[in-house]
């Protein structure tokens, strides 16, 4: 509940007025059983005689004066007065449903900002953790949660309570012995919903767990749509969603069933309580004299008694709701309380001559069994220098690089940009400093200068054309009907896997990043075009670090040096000519790619 008190606290005038605001409606629906019985008893069955009630010939004189009245004056008198009742209440039940509305929306606006954020600042283990399908329905689901418990709770905060007592006091102000009714009734209907409610409150945690589930199953099959129709895997697919639907499906249906049981029963009992007022009114009335009891008085604790005892299922409502929501909640603070595991700094590095640089660094995978994924790796890579990275798939290239802009800290060593270890460095100048061009390509909806525009938010229009000219991007870029207008699809599905990398490169080009890492990130373009690239790098980008990562050694021959990567250690580091000479493992890698019978292609 802290969490609710807290992001309500900007909403506090609307949070409290609200239940005010709801205290006239309930006051407004408890007056009306109270002046049906002046109709019925002294418009209907007095002739219009109200001096046996006070409140009746009060109104009376001061709406006609003194003397004496018709039944129809009384009845249209009375029954004017409770229009406007109605009316009153209506107009407060209004205002605080509006109130409560402004104020849990505000709640679940700043909670799931402040979810999404956290959510931004947390690592790539962090995420894992939690698993995309998770963090959606925590994002969604589980905040409409919270929204609609706060609404419900800012509205019936006070309505139950105040049926509750004010209909009882009512109900004792009419004839005492009503009071029966309720100490039968009262208990039974407490019991059952103690009995349903500690059966019902377990698995509303469990039904978020099976909508995680369902939901990332949806997400893995939509983002992998292309792999599953490639691999004729759509029927496996169908029945892995149909067995996460089936589980949520049983774990509701446990759910209702058992709320299902609740409300016939609470039902029963609140028609026999009716059917007891009744009978016990009707008893009175034949045989005691002057017991006071009349039709009038009976309507009137049918009411009351009712609004009693809805108030109690009212309560069992809320009960309901209170539950799901401290579930929602509960997951919700799970994400609002994790600390990031990667902490910004508050260093600003300087030029140095040396732009990256590792030191002893070491790396495993958090909860990762086995030997470490990199081990004791010294390395400098100079200022403007070309470094290229090569290795068997799965030694530890990406790895390397992912420890550059901090998406995971080694686990022994140290890491230096510009001189200064990255886990000194502001988070945010440390990653402006870099572009990062990753194996897949992450484009999103929207049109192609959008995309690019990504690297640099107030790229111009010729900064835009400048990195797509440089990325060999332009030439398509231009073949489609609006240009850099054209709009792309959810996550470049309009586009062919060669055009995506260029647009990713070019989203890296446009900040005229100090330091760019390409991890193998050329893989889909021709020779040809990669080799126009990397002259395009050169000559426009000669100040630029460039650090890239390929299985092709036509794409890193060129470069300055060449670390090579074997089982997470470098096992030579120097440029193509040298590595010919002195690596046998770089040799075995040029012979398999480079030559066919002998013979150089």
């Amino acid at each position: 509940m802290k969490y609710i008190f807290k992001y309500l606290k900007p909403f506090a005038f609307l949070a409290i007025i609200s239940p005010l605001l709801m205290i006239g409606e309930v006051f407004a629906d408890l007056c009306l059983p109270r002046l049906m019985t002046i109709i019925v008893d002294y418009g209907i069955y007095n002739g219009g005689d109200v001096s046996e009630s006070v409140l009746g010939s009060t109104v009376m004189r001061i709406v006609f004066g003194e003397g004496s009245y018709s039944s129809m004056q009384v009845i249209i008198t009375f029954g004017i007065l409770m229009l406007l009742v109605v009316v009153v209440g209506g107009c407060f039940g209004v205002l605080c449903a509006y109130t409560a509305a402004k104020a849990s929306q505000g709640l679940g606006n700043a909670l799931r900002c402040d979810a999404y954020k956290k959510v931004m600042s947390l690592s790539i283990e962090q995420t894992d953790k939690f698993t995309t399908g998770s963090l959606v329905t925590r994002m969604t689901n589980d905040v409409t949660m919270i929204i609609d418990f706060t609404e419900m709770l800012l509205r019936m905060i006070v309505r139950p309570p105040m049926f509750l007592i004010g209909g009882t006091i009512m109900l004792l102000a009419l004839d005492i012995s009503f009071g029966f009714v309720m100490a039968c009734a009262l208990p039974i209907m407490l019991i059952m919903i103690i009995l349903v409610l500690s059966r019902a409150v377990p698995l509303y945690g469990v039904v978020q767990k099976k909508l995680d589930k369902l939901n990332s199953v949806v997400q893995e099959n939509v983002t992998g749509a292309r792999v599953i129709k490639a691999y004729v895997r759509e029927d496996y697919e169908c029945d892995r969603f149909e067995k996460a639907n089936s589980e949520l499906r049983v774990i509701n249906e446990k759910v209702l069933m058992l709320m299902a049981i609740m409300h016939p029963v609470l039902t029963v009992v609140m028609n026999a309580a009716t059917i007891a007022v009744i009978y016990m009114g009707g008893w009175q009335i034949n045989n005691v004299a002057g017991s006071g009891m009349s039709a009038g008085t009976i309507m009137a604790a049918v009411t009351y008694i009712t609004q009693v005892l809805m108030s109690v299922m009212m309560l069992t409502m809320m009960f309901q709701s209170v539950s799901r929501a401290m579930a929602s909640v509960k997951r919700v603070a799970e994400v609002l309380d994790t600390d990031p595991v990667i902490v910004s700094g508050d260093k600003i590095g300087d030029d140095s001559e040396v732009a990256v640089s590792f030191r002893g660094v070491s790396f495993r995978y958090p909860e990762a069994m086995g030997s470490p994924v990199l081990s004791d790796i010294t390395v400098d890579i100079k200022r403007g220098e070309t470094f290229a990275i090569v290795g068997a798939t799965g030694s530890g290239k990406t790895s390397l690089v992912n420890l550059i802009p901090r998406f995971y800290d080694a686990t022994e060593g140290q890491v230096f940009v510009d001189g200064i270890n990255v886990k000194e460095y502001d988070l945010h100048t440390l990653r402006k400093k870099i572009s990062y061009v990753m194996q897949k390509s992450e484009l999103f909806s929207g049109t192609i200068s959008e995309n690019i525009r990504w690297g640099k938010d107030d790229a111009t229009a010729e900064e835009v054309a400048e990195a797509a000219r440089i990325a060999r991007a332009e030439d398509f870029v231009n073949s489609f009907n609006e240009g850099y207008d054209s709009y792309i699809a959810e996550k470049g599905a309009s586009l062919s896997g060669g055009q995506k990398q260029r647009m990713s490169i070019a989203r890296a080009l446009v900040r005229r990043p100090e330091i760019l890492i390409l991890d193998d990130s050329t893989s889909a373009l021709d020779l040809a075009t990669e080799a126009k690239l990397r002259d395009g790098l050169k000559r426009e980008l000669g100040d630029t670090t460039v650090i890239m990562i390929a299985q092709r050694i036509a794409s890193v021959k060129d470069a300055d040096r060449i670390a090579v990567i074997e089982n997470g250690t470098v096992s030579a580091c120097a440029s193509h000519e040298e590595l010919m000479r002195i690596s046998p493992t770089y040799v075995d890698i040029y012979n398999s790619q480079m030559k066919s019978g002998g013979e150089a292609v």
